[in-house]
């Protein structure tokens, strides 16, 4: 049979399909009842057709995704044997924080596997000379390193360089030559601390250029470290449109080399209370980082927000995604995205919005600049009161918390981990952006009562 199923249709053009809904309506708005509005000013509409999607972008081809786990190195011996078993568990690539450089990279690595495991090496500390000690060791022992070093990332959540802008973009400029990729942009923060997509976008893109414009002849990948949160096909079309973003801006400077995008999901939206709920939030946010084109994806434990890692929450989280890849089959396509129309309007719209408000804040000084007058921070602010003001109305659901609460949950005794936004008194040359939970509030006023019963 060679007739193809649709053939005996006619075609139906999207003014036809918008006559029928509006005789459907009854004498309704069109407008007003189907049409809805973004946090971002975005218009969605009802349906979208091919003949009013004109796609302007050639979406690069992205090549599956890594399932990454998170490990913090405290003591060396116990860090390398974790990755071991985490890797013989599913994971295909670790991501080690490391605190200072008085860590043995022979001890660390050790014994652990080096054919298609991508390594990233995420430090808290500047210093030209231990990177290039990575570099040589992974060129000698044919290791894939990842270094993620964000110095305008340190500045945003801590309010400080980690010398300063002088002598942190010396270091970086150091090291500019390596072709191990060194560079970072954490741009999670902005998502965490409430900024709504089209601020992302614009801010991750005013990020790299930060680097762009003070560092000399990058000759390495960047890798940007996401944030989705929970708007399915929103955040899809984020990192499609970030790496968009991305290498028009990087064709600018002549940098050719594609980005590197890893994420993890939001913590903005993972509750205290009821928090197995966290696992189907988690999912849905994973799906849609592998949808839009994530290189790598480090799921949040359900209970991340209170315990301590533990063997039990990694191995759910990274089940979660294994479960993704091999029984879902997501990894089997590449840019599954690509020609659905709604995701590429989306892309479209975020793309042309981020590139507007980047423009304006180049025009204004700068990322760093517009740090240091406060101005980043306050439209953050002002972004996630909005968000709060409709969680706190009931107008954002978040369920098992400000919706169907379960009153008999009881989590006083369960905390490991101090769950809300930590006051720590300090002098900083700006104002920090601190992570918020949407949840905080309710949930501290829920412990109160606790105590009190």
């Amino acid at each position: 049979m060679t007739k193809k199923l649709f053939s005996s249709f006619d075609p139906i053009s999207s003014k036809q399909w918008k006559q029928q809904i509006q005789y459907e309506l009854k004498g309704a708005d069109y407008n007003e009842t189907l049409v809805w509005e973004s946090p971002e000013g975005i218009k969605v509409k009802p349906f979208y057709h091919g003949d009013e999607v004109q796609a302007k972008y050639e979406y690069p081809t992205t090549q599956g995704f890594k399932i990454i786990q998170n490990i913090y190195v405290y003591d060396v011996k116990k860090s390398n044997e974790r990755a071991l078993d985490s890797l013989k568990r599913g994971a295909e690539s670790i991501r080690f924080t490391i605190e200072n450089d008085a860590v043995s990279l022979d001890e660390l690595m050790g014994n652990l596997p080096k054919e298609n495991i991508t390594y990233y090496f995420n430090l808290l500390f500047l210093s030209a000379e231990f990177i290039k000690k990575i570099d040589a060791f992974a060129n000698q022992n044919q290791y894939k390193i990842i270094i993620l070093q964000d110095a305008v990332g340190q500045l945003a959540k801590e309010g400080n360089w980690f010398s300063s802008l002088e002598k942190d973009f010396n270091e970086l400029n150091l090291i500019s030559y390596l072709k191990i990729p060194f560079l970072s942009c954490k741009t999670d923060l902005y998502q965490n601390a409430g900024a709504n997509i089209v601020q992302q976008l614009a801010y991750s893109l005013a990020h790299v250029n930060e680097y762009f414009n003070r560092i000399e002849n990058i000759s390495s990948p960047i890798t940007f470290e996401v944030s989705v949160g929970t708007n399915y096909f929103f955040e899809m079309a984020k990192l499609r449109a970030l790496r968009l973003l991305f290498n028009s801006l990087a064709k600018e400077y002549n940098h050719t080399l594609n980005c590197q995008i890893v994420v993890t999901p939001t913590k903005r939206n993972k509750t205290l209370y009821d928090y197995n709920v966290n696992m189907l939030r988690t999912t849905t946010e994973c799906m849609s980082a592998i949808l839009g084109g994530a290189d790598g994806i480090s799921n949040l434990a359900y209970d991340a927000i209170y315990h301590k890692d533990n063997e039990f929450g990694d191995r759910i989280a990274r089940n979660q995604l294994l479960v993704l890849k091999h029984e879902s089959y997501f990894n089997q396509v590449n840019n599954p995205a690509d020609g659905a129309y709604y995701i590429e309007t989306l892309t479209e719209q975020l793309a042309e919005k981020a590139l507007e408000l980047f423009k304006d804040i180049e025009t204004n000084g700068g990322l760093i600049t517009q740090f240091i007058e406060g101005t980043i921070q306050r439209k953050i602010n002002e972004s996630a009161q909005k968000e709060q003001d409709l969680f706190d109305s009931g107008k954002e659901v978040l369920l098992g918390t400000n919706k169907y609460p379960n009153k008999n949950d009881r989590m006083a005794n369960e905390l490991e981990l101090f769950p809300f936004v930590k006051n720590n008194p300090r002098k900083t040359l700006v104002t920090p952006i601190f992570e918020r939970r949407l949840a905080e509030k309710l949930e501290q006023e829920r412990l109160k009562n606790e105590q009190n019963v």
